[in-house]
């Protein structure tokens, strides 16, 4: 089975890349909704969360509004939650990959924002980065209720820049020229990993059939 880690800044389109891949056929995993299910009563994050930042668990689930408030700025407490969820999640993501494997699928896209902050890139085959201009990608975050430039700022600053990923980026799928043209290049990119004899650009060997561990 192949798996791609696919990555990108807010605002540029990973949503709608993803649904792509899915289309192709790739079975998609999103790590924000793992959070969200390990946030939800009964998750395996609300004991510990609740436990770090007392107050933020409403009804059996973490309340998000809460959380976000409980945070504030405070990187510190960042890194505290991130310390008690990436564990809660790796582990997630480790037990879907191996039932898709057994299901016999061929390709598996892993979306995850913070793909090069957490080091998930060391895991997969290859790197997808899903980018646009920023005029393009300001002008999408910024149209979203709720968002302020002052709050999106801060969610940038907490990501590592687009020409940053773009550069470890092993396949770049340019969602700033229309909808048709990004798909094209993810049926390039499903065709060439798929494509028998296909190496990976980070494990150097053959993958086709190849257990990931």
């Amino acid at each position: 089975m192949i798996v791609l880690g696919l990555t990108g800044s807010i605002g540029m389109g990973k949503t709608t890349t993803t649904a792509m891949f899915a289309d192709e056929g790739a079975m998609v995993w999103n790590a924000d909704e793992a959070v969200h299910r390990l946030y939800a009563r009964g998750g395996a994050a609300v004991g510990p969360v609740g436990e770090a930042f007392p107050g933020v668990v409403v009804d059996g689930a973490v309340d998000r509004v809460r959380l976000a408030g409980a945070l504030g700025q405070d990187e510190t407490a960042f890194r505290r939650l991130e310390a008690i969820v990436h564990p809660l999640v790796l582990n997630g993501r480790l037990e879907d990959l191996e039932a898709a494997e057994r299901r016999g699928v061929k390709l598996a896209v892993l979306d995850i924002p913070l793909l090069f902050e957490t080091g998930g890139d060391a895991a997969v085959d290859a790197v997808v980065v899903v980018t646009a201009d920023p005029e393009v990608q300001a002008e999408r975050v910024l149209a979203r209720p709720g968002m302020t430039r002052e709050r999106f700022d801060a969610i940038l600053a907490r990501q590592t820049p687009d020409a940053e990923k773009r550069r470890r980026a092993d396949f770049i799928v340019d969602t700033g020229h229309g909808l048709e043209a990004a798909r094209s290049r993810v049926g390039e990119i499903v065709g060439t990993v798929l494509a028998p004899g296909w190496r990976s650009p980070r494990r150097g060997l053959p993958k086709t059939g190849e257990r990931i561990q």
